[in-house]
């Protein structure tokens, strides 16, 4: 079979009618080998009967969410290419030649874009069509390198093994955008193509919810995303931290009214580790992500492997905790041979902070080298059993 039409449904008994009926009339008119696959998440308004009776069939997805409905229905599926979309009629399914083209050519997944085929009055709210949907989009496409427009449209296909591939797991409304994001991590083939959006015919409330839902996106593609969540934070972070004690180990730096010492100097200390630590977070995440083959190795990732490794990370580690130890040891003789008398907290903290600051970061990059080569050795252990 070469064409499942997918429909996620929770008590959409109202709108499945058309929905089947439209999507019924795209596959005799195409003349292609396809089925309606109704997705049912639990309903209780008799949506399974109403699907069979129309001519779809329908498959039960146990746990509640519209990913987890999604998920059994790709699961279930018996085409090569999947169609997926809201059975709510906002989504015209009577028209879906471009999606199928695009599959036929190649393409892995194929996005809809509503913002280009036409949004009805009412069909989407001025939040969503303003402010949600384009700046949610914009990060998408800032984050994943990815040309889409309509990051969260519902009406999309793709081809199933290559869905497959993916492990998607998400089971609520984040579903979308975990399909979209790991097709990209994946190097996966992604388009574009128009379609229209009409108001729903739902006689209820929507099951979306604006921001639990939109937080729920943003999230996920922040957590997919470490290169902006850790990598870029933790590099701006730890050159300001190494500029602030380039300014402040010689003494007091004053800018008009102004002045910054040893108190400044501490907040440097904070800013150099708290950027260290996530820094090394990001190579770790990402290293761990292309070591066991959910995403391609990153160019950035390839680059560092090179010159970074587990002994490299403990040797550097071993020896920036050396160093901070050895310089805690001559504090400490400087202290005695002063017969152990009061100290000047702006000239001795001047130089225990930036001591103490190389034995944390020590043992934090000797931390993450052995926590990468566990895992990296776990990992090798278990695809050979």
């Amino acid at each position: 079979m070469e064409l499942t039409i997918l429909m996620p449904c929770l008590n959409e008994a109202r709108t499945l009618p058309t929905c089947i009926a439209k999507a019924r009339s795209y596959i005799g008119r195409a003349g292609i080998d396809a089925e309606v696959l109704v997705s049912d998440n639990g309903s209780t308004d008799g949506s399974q009967q109403v699907a069979q009776q129309h001519g779809a069939r329908v498959v039960h997805a146990p746990e509640r969410g519209y990913g987890a409905a999604l998920i059994a229905g790709i699961d279930a599926a018996r085409g090569r290419f999947i169609i997926m979309g809201d059975g709510d009629d906002s989504y015209d399914f009577n028209r879906l030649e471009e999606f199928v083209a695009a599959l036929r050519e190649g393409a892995d997944l194929v996005m809809g874009n509503r913002f280009k085929g036409g949004i009805a009055p009412g069909a989407m709210p001025p939040l969503h069509r303003y402010l949600g949907n384009p700046v949610l989009s914009w990060l998408g496409r800032t984050f994943f390198r990815v040309d889409i427009g309509d990051f969260h449209c519902g009406l999309r296909g793709f081809s199933r093994d290559a869905i497959l591939k993916l492990g998607l797991v998400s089971p609520g409304m984040e579903f979308a955008t975990e399909m979209v994001a790991k097709a990209a991590l994946a190097g996966c083939d992604i388009r574009e193509v128009p379609t229209t959006l009409q108001p729903d015919g739902r006689d209820r409330p929507p099951h979306l919810r604006t921001w639990r839902d939109g937080w729920r996106h943003l999230l996920f593609m922040l957590l997919f995303s470490p290169r902006w969540l850790f990598l870029i934070p933790g590099v701006a972070l730890t050159q300001i931290g190494l500029l602030g004690f380039a300014w402040l180990m010689s003494g007091p730096v004053v800018f008009g009214h102004v002045g910054l010492d040893v108190h400044s100097l501490l907040y440097c200390s904070a800013a150099t580790i708290l950027g260290m630590q996530l820094t090394q977070f990001a190579f770790l995440v990402k290293w761990i992500a292309a070591v066991s083959g959910i995403v391609k190795e990153p160019l950035w990732v390839a680059r560092a492997r090179r010159f970074v490794s587990v002994e490299a990370g403990l040797i550097a580690g071993l020896a920036l905790f050396l160093m901070g130890t050895m310089w805690s040891i001559d504090l400490v003789m400087d202290w005695r041979n002063g017969g152990y008398s009061p100290l000047n907290p702006q000239n001795v903290m001047r130089s225990v902070i930036p001591a103490v600051t190389m034995l944390v970061i020590g043992i934090q990059a000797c931390a993450g080298a052995l926590l990468a080569g566990a895992l990296q050795l776990a990992w090798k252990t278990s695809n050979h059993r």
